[in-house]
């Protein structure tokens, strides 16, 4: 984040608000109201901003995005003299609860939502040493309070009248670790969190982070319906991070502007199940034979690439809690009425036989309200190839997250 002559909110979609030479910047528009400029300094204590200037050089998703931004702030502006606008004032009325927030993605994430003007309680739980994450995230002057929920006692309370839950919680990858040897353990513990949700804010978007995702949303899924609470609309398996990484390593290849760079990724969330969709990048690119390839495998497996680096020290925490934090700022806007909210998600889903897959979505007040089966049009040759040999290795995983509510116990 670029430092200005005033102090700036960054939120997790490189959202800043400050004076001019700062910037506004998401993947969509917030819902935000325009008021006099005192505003902002009672919501967080920040310098007053005085203008807002929609020009930036990152961005979510790119500048069709930015053009929407731009277009809903004009009609809701108030102007002064030389044309700008004066205030913004952001509604935070959300209440979101992030459930393993101690851990090395939890962390980073609370802080990124913790910043977002959207969000009115952030509830932080895990099983031990959240106690501290709340202090130290309380002490930043954004609007919303913190609480924390130490250990299955206190799951209850943390989960009440929730919107958003993010469940980062489980353990992470080691070297020589595949997603699937993380089955059996983070396959009970998102088990036992739902059941909680499902409890207690069966209402609530549920974001899926905790792998291996193509088994864990499935998971979810049996324990919601199992429950009688189940809502497919509102059940996401995050994989933004794949989205993040196809735009980042195709803005570097093409040496294009990453602000510009939008690239669909569609399958799951593990190795060759998923794919991006290069030939449906925006802005129009041509790659060779060999850049797809080389792409594509090194989306696939970036994740192990940070393994490595991290030699045993960890997993792609950082990246992870970034492009989570995009899809929780991404939810609250649907949820604060804006319609033009486009993310990837795994998702149920009819655009392939399987019963899940990741593939662009929109999202509402109500959780998914369309998916973006174009995508899947016109592939490419190789494209083609890659979605058909990734489709069994998919849908052993959703089976296997299946089959593992079917053979457990659901807590009553």
């Amino acid at each position: 984040m670029a430092a200005t002559s005033a102090t700036t909110l960054s939120v997790g979609s490189t959202t800043s608000l400050g004076c001019k030479g700062s910037s506004i910047s998401q993947s969509k528009a917030f819902g935000v109201k325009f008021n006099s400029k005192n505003n902002i300094r009672s919501f967080s204590g920040l310098k007053a901003a005085t203008t807002v200037n929609c020009e930036s050089e990152s961005s979510f998703l790119g500048k069709e995005s930015l053009a929407a931004l731009k277009q809903s702030i004009t009609p809701k502006a108030q102007k002064g003299n030389r044309g700008y606008v004066n205030c913004v004032q952001p509604q935070a009325s959300y209440k979101v609860a992030i459930l393993g927030a101690s851990g090395g993605i939890g962390q980073p994430l609370a802080l990124l939502v913790k910043m977002s003007p959207l969000v009115s309680e952030l509830n932080l739980y895990d099983i031990a040493n959240v106690k501290g994450v709340a202090a130290d995230l309380s002490h930043c002057n954004t609007p919303s309070q913190v609480s924390d929920f130490t250990g299955a006692s206190e799951l209850a309370n943390c989960l009440k009248g929730v919107n958003v839950v993010v469940i980062p919680a489980g353990v992470p990858r080691k070297p020589g670790m595949t997603r699937d040897d993380l089955f059996n353990i983070n396959a009970n513990i998102v088990k036992t969190l739902v059941e909680a949700v499902a409890d207690n804010c069966p209402d609530a978007f549920i974001h899926i982070i905790s792998n291996p995702v193509n088994s864990t949303v499935p998971i979810a899924a049996e324990v919601l319906k199992r429950k009688g609470v189940y809502d497919p609309k509102k059940l996401f398996g995050v994989t933004t991070l794949d989205v993040v990484r196809a735009n980042t390593f195709v803005a570097q290849k093409k040496n294009l502007r990453l602000i510009d760079v939008d690239v669909p990724v569609v399958g799951g969330h593990a190795g060759i199940t998923i794919l991006p969709l290069l030939s449906k990048t925006k802005p129009s690119t041509t790659f060779t034979d060999e850049e797809v390839q080389e792409l594509t495998v090194r989306i696939q497996n970036a994740g192990t690439e940070v393994v490595e680096a991290k030699a045993g020290a960890g997993s792609a925490t950082l990246s992870m809690a970034y492009a989570a934090a995009r899809f929780v700022e991404s939810s609250l806007r649907a949820l604060d009425g804006d319609s033009d909210v486009y993310e990837c998600a795994f998702v149920q889903s009819d655009v392939s036989e399987l019963p899940f897959f990741a593939s662009r979505i929109k999202i509402g007040k109500n959780g998914v309200e369309a998916l973006i089966s174009s995508d899947l049009q016109g592939l490419s040759e190789y494209e083609q190839k890659a979605l058909d040999a990734l489709k069994p290795e998919l849908k052993s995983s959703i089976e296997k997250g299946t089959g593992f509510v079917q053979k457990e116990p659901v807590a009553a």
